[in-house]
This record gives C-alpha cells, sequence and structure tokens, in this order.
C-alpha cells in the first residue's frame, strides 16, 4: 500500500530543497511524478523556491475550495490544459509530491491520504506546523492525524539549539497579532527559533 508523508520542519529546515531532491531521484530513474502547492502560496508564483537558489513550476496549484483529487486524477491522466497534446503515452504517476501543504485545507489533506491509499500512488507532503503565534496550520494539523510517516527536518536556532517555532517580522520588528497567513518577503520575513529564544522575544507569549 502506497503511504501518506509529512515532512515538516521550521523555516528553513530545507523542505523545498528536500521536496525538488525528491521529485529529482525519481526523475532520475525514469519515472514520472507530479508537483503542486496550494495556490496561497504566491512567493515564486507557479514555481517551488527553494532558499538555495533551486526552483521549478509545479504541475498544478490548488485553490481552497478545489478537490486535490480531481485535479491530481485529471493531470495523472494526462488532461493538463496547457499542454499542446494529451492522452499520448502518457507515463503512471509515481509520486505526488506537495509544497506548503499546511496551507491545504483539512478536506484536501483527506484527500491525500485518498490518493495514496485508493489511487496507489504515493504522497509527499512538505510544510510547517505551527504559524507565527504557535497555533496549528489546519492542514499542518491535518496531516499529523492521517500521515503515515511523520518526519522532521532539522535546523537550528540563532543560538544554536533545534529550532522549533517561527517568529514574524516586519522589518526588524518581531510581531505576535495578525493573520495567520502572510507570505514570506511580502512586508514581512521570518526567523526560527528555539523555545528559550522564543520565548524571550515574545515576552513570555505563547499564542
Amino acid at each position: 500500500m502506497s503511504k501518506l508523508y509529512f515532512r515538516y520542519g521550521a523555516m528553513n529546515s530545507g523542505k523545498s530543497t528536500g521536496l525538488l531532491q525528491a521529485a529529482f531521484n525519481y526523475e532520475e530513474r525514469g519515472q514520472r511524478v507530479l508537483l503542486a502547492k496550494p495556490a496561497i502560496d504566491t512567493k515564486g508564483d507557479r514555481s517551488i523556491v527553494s532558499r538555495l537558489g533551486v526552483t521549478r513550476d509545479v504541475d498544478f496549484t490548488i485553490l481552497p475550495a478545489e478537490s486535490v483529487r480531481e485535479i491530481f486524477s485529471k493531470y495523472a491522466a494526462g488532461d493538463d490544459p496547457e499542454a499542446i497534446v494529451t492522452h499520448v503515452d502518457v507515463e503512471p504517476v509515481a509520486c505526488l509530491l506537495i509544497d506548503e501543504a499546511q496551507f491545504l485545507t483539512r478536506e484536501q489533506v483527506d484527500d491525500l491520504l485518498r490518493i495514496a491509499v485508493l489511487d496507489s500512488v504515493p504522497v509527499l507532503a512538505y510544510g510547517i506546523r505551527t504559524d507565527f503565534r504557535t497555533d496549528a496550520f489546519p492542514g499542518a494539523a491535518r496531516l499529523m492525524e492521517l500521515a503515515h510517516s511523520l518526519e522532521e527536518l532539522k535546523t537550528i536556532c540563532r543560538c544554536g539549539r533545534k529550532a522549533v517555532f517561527n517568529t514574524r517580522r516586519v522589518g526588524e520588528t518581531f510581531v505576535f497579532d495578525g493573520d495567520q497567513v502572510a507570505i514570506d518577503g511580502q512586508d514581512v520575513g521570518y526567523e526560527s527559533l528555539c523555545a528559550t529564544c522564543y520565548l524571550d522575544v515574545s515576552g513570555g507569549r505563547l499564542g
């Protein structure tokens, strides 16, 4: 049985780099993969952007009200609306890779499980668990509940400890109020911190 994998970590833990490496590994062996991300992630437009400077276009983006399984089925069958020719020698999909999976809805994560179990296609979802207030993203929370395999990707805090929380900054000022979603680079920035440093800059505040 194929499985649903959730590979998570704080900002700068190499999630997008890991996804692009996984795609390369499949394709190096002659296997077809599909890459996708939520449309709300406007960083890089239709591309997955690694902080190492590697980029790659996704096959499709996912709007909040869309069924991931329906979109996946169309692209897996070769029904790419941007393709010149469809349904010609379409190889089976060996893996579906999802970037910024925390932005998916709970229902869309349910679809990822269905793709893995019912359609027999492994799904590798990459994302962060919590926002700048330490609250879980709905998509990440559902992935923690459903994924067959959970893997933490690690990065370090400014102090050298393992970073586990994401902080939001406007300019040089840390902020702890605002919308859950604000894309990195669009008037805001983020820094990954350990619990000690997070409590220090937040004045002890959590949530």
